[in-house]
Formats: structure tokens, sequence, C-alpha cells
């Protein structure tokens, strides 16, 4: 698998107590959008300031979320197994049956949301 890395522009950002990364942050305009570990922007052009504090409160706790994969043949309940700048990992849900194969899918970075949608009510 290819490794992409982010554009040279997108500014890591670092954040809870053990300092770990957490989103990017980029110029736009007169000012900044918070990207998160999918690489979705999570804000329009806002102050840096403000692009720090949004990515502090969303963490990564996203990470753990069950999420609607668009397959071929419909839609499927996933979970992140793993997300970098060159890709993201989802795993099928097993309905925690230990002896069920395990379906991973890797997908585009940034990933696109018609691709990998937040289950509703979440």
């Amino acid at each position: 698998m290819s490794k992409r890395t982010i554009p040279e522009h997108w500014i890591t950002h670092l954040g809870g107590s053990n300092r770990e990364p957490i989103g990017w942050i980029t110029p736009r305009d007169d000012g900044f959008v918070a990207i998160d570990l999918l690489g979705r922007e999570r804000t329009g052009v806002v102050s840096w300031l403000e692009a720090e504090e949004t990515l502090d409160e969303l963490g990564i706790r996203y990470l753990a979320d069950p999420y609607n994969l668009a397959t071929e043949t419909g839609a499927v309940k996933v979970y992140i197994a793993e997300a970098t700048p060159g890709f993201v990992r989802v795993k099928e849900d097993d309905f925690q049956n230990i002896d069920a194969n395990q379906t991973f899918h890797t997908l585009p970075f940034p990933v696109p949301e018609e691709l990998l949608r937040e289950l509703p009510g979440r």
C-alpha cells in the first residue's frame, strides 16, 4: 500500500494529556480550518484558537463510534480500526463474536463523507 503524506501546509495539532496527534490545522483565506483524523474539515474558516479548541473538544472519541460504510451491496456497519494520513481501515461489525471472520476495508484518505457516515443518533 502506498503511503500518502498530508499536504505540507497542514499543521499537526497535538491534544490530550499524552499530546497525541488529533488532527490538523490548515491556513485558508484569512484564517484556519480544523481537519480531523479522517481528513474531514470540522470547521469553516475560523481563528487559530477556535480551530485548536474544536480539535481539542473533538478529541479522538469519534474514532470509536460505529459508522455506515457504503458498499456495492448496501450499507455495512463498521468501526474504525486504523486511521493514518495514507489510508483509513475499517472493520465490519462482528457483533462481538470471537469466532467470526474479520472483514476489513481500506478507504482512501481523506475519507469521503458519502463513503463513510456516522450512524444516525450518535
